[in-house]
This record gives structure tokens, sequence and C-alpha cells, in this order.
């Protein structure tokens, strides 16, 4: 039996499997590499983002910054390493907002502050529109009521998962574009941040020019260490610059903070001064119910105005923008901080006939509820503790304010207190006899509250109360400069607590204390009883004097005498029997008052300095120019020494020599930007290979446009011609003419605009700072060509002449 052996059949090769098409997009970075990426950008972002805890009051906005970034930068990893499209990025990341945002930035709408609820989402939508106003409306601290922590929650979010997956999606160069992310946020944060803000601009800046540029260059794979030199060079220069020339530019100019463009602050120098009304509360609305309060105590103050700026006419509120300044009001948000202890209450005033635009307060507010529509209009200054309404008070409005009441210390607790370094404006048109009195009254005190007590308890003592009113004795009203010395100068001091507490706030600043006019309201102790509303009417009104101790804040004093004492006779009437046969002497004149310098109805504006207006214009345009050039010309030095030193060779080449050496030249210059645009040709090869090379170097990719494609083909026409026209000169019988030099030279000139043209911007700007071309060594084989080659001239030279 024969066996057979039957071919194994070959089964016929299975077809490729076809890739997906998801497969053939590029891998996501490595998770090092990426990881790296995240963690140089959002250590940026946290610290750009650093400065909007201080508007947020410390700690408020720190789970809204901190859960943002973790958020987007988690979001940018996974979506990098998934491979999913940018609009399922998208997608995740609105998602995400609206399950995480509430918990981050709207705790109030959700349940046990974590789960989303229909309110949580109209809120965060409502709030990434309308968030970014209110930042920028309202006065630092901000707080953590309503929406107003969207605005942090979306630029750490946002930012974060921009940066990180634009540094790990993005291949090339333009991965380095998530560099510009972190300064765009930055500009942000200085718009909406404060004046002086935690972190100093100084160091955000130089970290962000010294971190940002040295990780772009890395990432991108152009960080070589000559750049790092250079780049550390230049940063320097730069910072420099901007330290020793901003303050000569700038000089003390404030930092540019978008809430005060938006809302201008509330700016007292538009009314009245407040004190000089004084009067009208006791003649027109002795009777009125201005205010109903309740919560108040015994012994309490309704603060209306607080007065720190005397110009020799009023007392008012200072308007020159400082941070302490009495003139400083601004908008507020759902808390103020306040460091004053004391006994907390709650206050619900209502309006009755008051008007304008003074808020009665009671000692330091943490909290203002008034009604929508009069929200908007509230400012709140923290140095004084006065509030105003720019619409107006409306008489029947209610409101309350949560408020801290200090005890006032006694003159035992103020005994070892000096007084506390605060700034205040510049006093005017104070008369002599001011600082004369405070002396003499306090010459046996030593200690600043026994200077303060003895000026009040002399006032009271020494001085009567009169309102000047219908059976009172006469007495003028004001505190302007004359009015202060006639009462410090007449046999018997005559006013009203205008008047009493306006000289002693002026003694007291004589006698170097801090010092301040307060005018309220101060209800008797009968009409204050245990929880229940006290009215307060026009006879209350009062006016105080408010003295900053160390460790204590400021101290009122009362100077005013009480209503009762009231002098028995009036100075101004005569005796109705007089004695003929007997010669009065004269009284003695009162104490020398120099009158004020200013009108006393209306202060007059300040002069201006005697200066030539042109040539202080010439001055401040010397001093930009000389700030902002030198640090151009610094700049711009290494374009100005490679540009001359290039233009310096082609000029040689040029015009020195022979004929044949200038056309040789010519070939040189080709060459020579063949190398600074980083198109070397071989070293060692002929005048044609080299511009082969050239020509192969220059052209461009195959799916390149029709453009470029006739670049190159220009450039190849122009290049050959060029290395033949050189070898032609060089080798070839006779010399060329210097028609024929020239002529030449404009052929390279054309053939150096188009290979140029060939490259992109960069290329240019990297090859007009390259030096790669003046190397010695190239400058050293161009010489050894050169020479033979002349000598090559010369023999033929003489040849023909045989």
């Amino acid at each position: 039996m024969t066996a057979t052996l039957e071919r194994p059949r070959t089964s016929p090769a299975p077809a490729p499997a076809q890739r997906p098409r998801s497969a053939t997009r590029r891998r996501p970075r490595s998770l090092a590499s990426g990881t790296l990426d995240a963690v140089v950008l959002v250590g940026v972002l946290a610290l750009v983002l650093w400065p909007l805890l201080e508007v947020y009051g410390g700690s408020a906005a720190l789970p809204a910054v901190a859960g943002g970034l973790l958020l987007g930068t988690l979001l940018a990893l996974a979506g990098a390493w998934a491979r999913w499209s940018a609009l399922s990025v998208v997608a995740v990341a609105l998602a995400t907002y609206a399950l995480a945002g509430g918990a981050l930035a709207a705790p109030t709408t959700t349940v046990a502050g974590v789960v989303p609820t229909p309110q949580t989402v109209l809120a965060l939508a409502r709030g990434a529109v309308t968030s970014w106003s209110q930042v920028v409306t309202l006065q630092p601290p901000l707080g953590s009521g309503g929406t107003l922590l969207v605005a942090p929650l979306l630029l750490a979010y946002v930012g974060s998962l921009v940066a990180v997956a634009t540094a790990v999606r993005v291949r090339g160069r333009w991965s380095a574009a998530a560099a510009l992310v972190p300064v765009a946020v930055g500009v942000v944060v200085i718009l909406l941040g404060t004046r002086f803000p935690t972190v100093p601009p100084l160091l955000t800046g130089v970290v962000l020019a010294v971190v940002l540029p040295t990780w772009a260059a890395w990432r991108t794979g152009a960080l070589r260490p000559r750049r790092v030199v250079a780049l550390g060079v230049l940063a320097a220069v730069g910072v420099g610059s901007a330290v020793l020339g901003s303050p000569a530019v700038v000089g003390d100019e404030e930092r540019y903070v978008l809430r005060d463009e938006i809302v201008p602050p509330f700016d007292p120098r538009d009314y009245a001064s407040p004190l000089s009304g004084f009067r009208e509360y006791l003649k027109d609305l002795d009777e009125s119910t201005l205010l109903t309060v309740e919560g108040l105590g015994a012994g309490d103050r309704v603060r209306l105005a607080t007065m720190d700026r005397y110009d020799g006419v009023v007392w008012n509120v200072a308007g020159d923008g400082s941070a302490q300044s009495s003139g400083e009001f601004r908008r507020v948000g759902d808390e103020l901080p306040t460091s004053v202890r004391g006994e907390r209450r709650t206050m619900r005033i209502t309006v009755g006939e008051l008007d304008g635009v003074w808020l009665p307060t009671v000692g330091h507010a943490t909290s203002f509820h008034l009604g929508r529509d009069q929200a908007s209009q509230l400012r709140y200054n923290d140095a004084t503790g006065a509030a105003v309404l720019t619409g107006g008070l409306r008489k029947g409005a209610t409101y309350e304010i949560d408020v801290v009441v200090p005890a006032v210390p006694g003159e035992d607790d103020l005994a070892s207190a000096a007084a506390a370094d605060v700034a205040q404006p510049a006093l005017q048109g104070v008369p002599e006899i001011v600082g004369v009195t405070a002396a003499d009254v306090a010459r046996e005190a030593g200690r600043s509250v026994e200077i303060a007590s003895a000026l009040a308890d002399w006032l009271v003592d020494e001085g009567y109360y009169s309102d000047g009113l219908e059976g009172q004795v006469a007495s003028l009203s004001g505190h302007g400069a004359d009015r202060i010395g006639t009462l410090l100068g007449a046999d018997q001091m005559i006013g009203d607590g205008e008047q009493y507490a306006a000289a002693m706030a002026l003694m007291a600043r004589s006698m170097g204390l801090p010092a301040r006019v307060v005018l309220g309201f101060v209800p008797t102790t009968e009409d204050v009883a245990e929880g229940e509303p006290v009215v307060v009417t026009g006879s209350d009104v009062q006016a105080w004097v408010e003295i900053a101790f160390a460790g204590h804040g400021w101290v009122p004093f009362d100077a005013t005498p009480p209503k009762e004492k009231t002098p028995e006779t009036d100075p101004t009437e005569t005796n109705e029997d007089p004695n003929p046969q007997v010669v009065q002497p004269p009284p003695p004149p009162p104490g020398a008052v120099t009158p004020p310098d200013d009108d006393t109805e209306q202060p007059a504006p300040e002069q201006p300095e005697d200066e030539d207006d042109d040539s202080a214009l010439w001055r401040t345009v010397a001093v930009v120019a000389i700030a902002v050039g030198i640090p151009l010309l610094v700049l711009a030095s290494p374009f100005v020494v490679v540009g001359a030193i290039k233009a310096s060779r082609r000029r040689r080449r040029r015009r020195r020599g022979d004929t044949v050496t200038r056309v040789a030249g010519g070939w040189d210059e080709v060459l020579d930007q063949a190398v600074d645009l980083r198109r070397d040709p071989p070293p060692s090869a002929t005048r044609l290979e080299a511009a082969r090379a050239v020509v192969a170097a220059f052209a461009p990719p195959a799916d390149a446009g029709q453009r470029r494609h006739a670049v190159a083909g220009e450039l190849s026409g122009r290049v050959t011609t060029l290395a033949r026209g050189a070898d032609r000169a060089v080798f070839g019988p006779g010399e060329p003419d210097d028609a024929l030099v020239g002529r030449y030279w404009s052929q390279v000139e054309e053939a150096l605009a188009t290979m140029r043209a060939s490259v992109g911007w960069r290329g240019r700007v990297r090859a007009r700072l390259s030096l790669r071309s003046v190397r010695a060594r190239r400058r050293a084989r161009r010489t050894q060509e050169v020479l033979p080659l002349a000598a090559g001239s010369a023999r033929r030279s003489r040849k023909e002449s045989r």
C-alpha cells in the first residue's frame, strides 16, 4: 500500500488589519513630562492668583482657587492621555463646573454644601457673567456671599485647563503658547486686585520673566547653555531698567485698580461740611424725629460723620484718597472685618426727618443689611466707621447693622498709652492763639491722656453754652479761624458743640495728638431703655473729639459745657445807668489773633509754584526720553553691533581689491548669508557644488504652496548664475571691468533678498543676530582662497601684456 503524501495547504495571508482612525492620533507626551509641565504652569498660576485671596478676605477664596487649579489640571491631563477631542474636553469641563462648582463657589445653594441643585446651576451660570462686575464694584474684603467666588474659580479652573492642555496636547513650537496663559491671568488679577497686593508685583514679574521663557525654551527643545546666559543678561537688563527707570516715569503714581475707574469713590469735597450744619438741627429740627434706633445702649453714640481736615474755614472729611483718609469711601461686600473688640449687637435704624447722604452708624460695623435698591449706593470708611448712601437717605427706610461697640477706656487705662502714630492731613489757617492757649492749659500735663483731659476739662470749666437762638445769649455759628480765635480770646467763652469740638481738636493737634471731630447724636440716658426703641431728635445732636492712643484706638472726649451752664449776662449789652463823671478805661484787648491767609468765606485755591511751564514740560519729556530710550538702546545694541560688523564686511568685499577679488567677495557674501540662515554648504565644495547644496537646502517640501516653489526656482537660477559668474571671473581670461562687478553685486543683492524671503520671520531675525559667518576659521579659509586667485589674475595680466 502506497502512502501518499498530501501537500499541506497554505492558507492565504490575512489582510492587514485596518488601523482605527483614533489610532492615527499622536500619543500624548509621557506622564512624567506632562506632570512636569503641569507643575511649572500651575505653580506660576498659583503665584499669580495669590493676591485674590486678600481681595476676598484671607481664606474665603482659597477653596475656589485651589479647587479650580486641581480640577483644571486633572481634566487636562486625563483628556490628553485618553486622547479626547477638543469638543469632548469642553463638554466634560462644563459638566465638571456644574457638578463641583457649587461646593467651591456657591455652597449655600447646594445640599449639605456639596450636592448641586438646580439653583446651584443657575447661580453658577449667572455668576459667570455678573461676578466680574461685582468684584470691581465692591471694596475688599469681599467675603464669600452670593456668587462672588465664581470669578476666582473660573480664573483658576479655565486657566489651568487651557495652560496644561496646550502644553501636553500641542506638538512643536506652538506648545510654548501655554506660557501666555499665566500672563493673561496675571493681567486680569491686577485689574481685579488691590493697590497694595500681598505678593509684591516685582516678585511676580521676575518669576514670570524667568520661569516661563525658560520652560518654553526647554519645551520646544531650543534651550542651550549660551541662550540661558543671554536670556539671563537680557532679563537682568530689563528688570534693572524697569526698577531704575519706572520711578522717573511714573513717580509716586499708585497702582492701577479697575474698581477705581468703574465706580468712582465717594468724593466728600462735593458736599458741604457736616459740622457746618450743626445749628440747623437745633434751630429747625429740635423736636423732629430724625431716627428711631433699636438696640441702642446707655452711653452709645450715633455717628454721622468723622472729619480730620481743617482748612481755616471748616472741619471736613479729607479727600486725598489715602487708605487711612476720612474721605476714602468705597463699596463694601457682605462682611466687614474689624480688629476692634467689644460687645456685638445688631442695630435696627429707621430714618425719619434726617436727610443728606450721611448714613448713621453705631460703633464699628461688621455687616450692613439694606434694601436691594440701596445696597449698591452704600459706601463705607473702615478708618472712621462712617458710611454714606450716594443716593441720599429716604424717609421711612429701615436698615440693620451688625456692629461691635467697644468699651470706652478710662483715664487710668490710658495712663501708659502713648499717642498713636496716625497720618492726618496738614492743618491750614489755624490762629496762633490756639497753640498758645493749648500750651498754657496743658503746661503741667505730661502723658498724652493728661494733655487731652486737661484741654477738655478747661473748655468745659471755663466755657459757657449758647446756641445763639431766641432767648439765649448771642453766639455766632461757624468754626472758622476768626470764630475760633474769638472764642478763645474773649473774656467769656460762649459757644455750642460746634465751636468747642472744633477748638479742642485744633488745640490737641497743636500739642502733637492725633485728633478728629465727630458729628452725631447722643441721646440722653433717660431716653435709652433696655430693649426699647430710642427716638433721636434734633436736640440730641452733638459734636465731640476723638484722639488716637496706641493699643486703644480712637477714644472720645467731650469738650462742650453742659447746656445748663449759660452766662449770667450778655457781654454785648451795656450798662443802662453808666457813671458819666468817671471815664471808664478801655477793656484790655483780646489775645493777638492772626487772621488766616485764606478768605474765611471761601477757601482760596492753592497757588501754583512759580516755574516756567515750558521748561517743566521739556524736563519731563527729557526724563521720559532718557528713562525709555536707554533701555531700548541696550536691548537694541545686539542688532546694532552685529549689523555694523556685517555691513563693514560687505562694504569691504564690494569696494576693496581688484575686480576679481570683488567678484569672489560677492560669492562669499552669498555663502555667508546661507550660513547665517543655517543652510551651510559643504566647506570643501567648489562653487557649483556649493550652489547646488544651497539650492537643495532652501528647497521647500513637496506639499508646500505654489509661491514657495516659485521662490525656490527663482533662487536656484540666481545662485547657479552667481556661482558660474564667479568661476568665469576667477578662472577666465582677462579681468572683469567695474561695470561687470556692479552688475554682479546687484545680482548678489537680489539673491540675498530671495534667500531671506524663503524663510520665516524668526529665521530672518536669527540670521541678523547670527555671527556664525564671522568666525575666524571661515575668514582664514576664504583669505587663503582669494590670495592665490589674485596671484593667478596677475600672471594672466602679465601674459597678455607680452
